[in-house]
């Protein structure tokens, strides 16, 4: 394959063995119909526990225009998907998950939007979003939150399918934080962004459960946002405020009505809802410590264990990130 790539699609791999020959085959065709010869499709190694890696390695070994990225173990489908974009070369970018639950035929539409509203990208939104009852609600919550706590304004039910320019793509792996969210990276980036409704399929129960949303919103909130800080500030205050209104009551009712304060009752649940104010306060605190612990260290956010392709390639990579 010769240097000028025009399009490079990139996608991640984990627990992917069931759809990766198919993933191939369909990218492989849309890519050709675009852009002809001139395209390669990174496949990046998150770790899969099943034999996604050598399903990926032999078409890597077969297909010229394919690359395989091997992570020395599991770090996040965020952290994947960044390490595969800046392996990326291709003039135009097409980001899209491996469980075909996401079209890799949606390429064309995707390009046709971006040449017809002029943009650096094109990405998909569900109109409705796919899943049980359990995952639409988490979903609806995440989003509300997200907007609420850090002011990025992430668009609802948006999704990994996604087509951008080269300029794009360089700003976004420009960003180098260790603790990242890639939603929020995609729409602080900026640049000129369209959203083109899409129908997600369902062909697997998704990894995202309750506890690891949790886990990305938090991640996404103080990655993103000082905000919880402030609230601490403001909650504090009103707290603050409240107590003194009160202790000023019972002197009052003390010195001029000459009732004493009398019971335990409201000191022992003035104490239990101050402690665990508290506690609260620690923890936010401490969470947005050990981000500003994780950043200052420095280390990569994936280590690239091993590339794959064509003994014809020769490009040279970086392997760490």
């Amino acid at each position: 394959m010769g240097q000028n790539v025009k399009l490079s699609i990139v996608s991640t791999l984990y627990h992917s063995a069931r759809y990766v020959q198919e993933f191939h085959t369909r990218a492989t065709k849309a890519a050709r119909q675009l852009v002809g010869d001139e395209y390669e499709i990174i496949l990046v190694n998150d770790g899969s526990p099943d034999n996604s890696l050598e399903l990926a390695v032999a078409i890597a070994q077969y297909d010229s225009h394919t690359i395989v990225v091997d992570l020395s173990r599991n770090f996040g489908h965020h952290k994947a998907m960044m390490t595969g974009l800046s392996f990326a070369k291709g003039e135009r970018v097409f980001l899209i998950d491996s469980d075909l639950e996401e079209e890799p035929e949606w390429l064309a539409s995707f390009a046709a939007s971006m040449h017809s509203n002029d943009c650096d990208v094109v990405y998909g939104v569900q109109a409705k979003r796919k899943g049980a009852f359990i995952e639409r609600i988490s979903g609806y919550v995440f989003y509300r939150l997200f907007r609420f706590l850090t002011g990025v304004n992430l668009p609802d039910n948006i999704v990994t399918a996604r087509l951008m320019s080269r300029p794009y793509v360089d700003a976004l792996v420009s960003h180098r934080e260790r603790e990242l969210n890639i939603g929020g990276l995609w729409v602080t980036t900026g640049f000129n962004q369209f959203a083109l409704p899409v129908v997600k399929h369902a062909t697997s129960p998704t990894t995202y459960t309750l506890t690891r949303r949790m886990s990305v919103l938090v991640t996404a909130v103080t990655s993103f946002s000082s905000k919880p800080l402030e609230y601490i500030f403001y909650m504090g205050g009103l707290i603050s405020v409240a107590s003194l209104i009160f202790v000023l009551y019972l002197v009052y009712r003390y010195l001029f009505i000459a009732i004493p304060p009398s019971g335990y009752t409201s000191i022992i649940a003035s104490i239990w809802l101050l402690s665990g104010l508290i506690i609260l306060v620690l923890g936010v605190l401490g969470i947005y410590v050990s981000r500003v612990y994780s950043e200052v260290k420095q280390r990569p956010y994936t280590v690239v264990k091993r590339l794959y392709y064509n003994t014809s390639r020769s490009e040279d990579r970086a392997r760490i990130h």
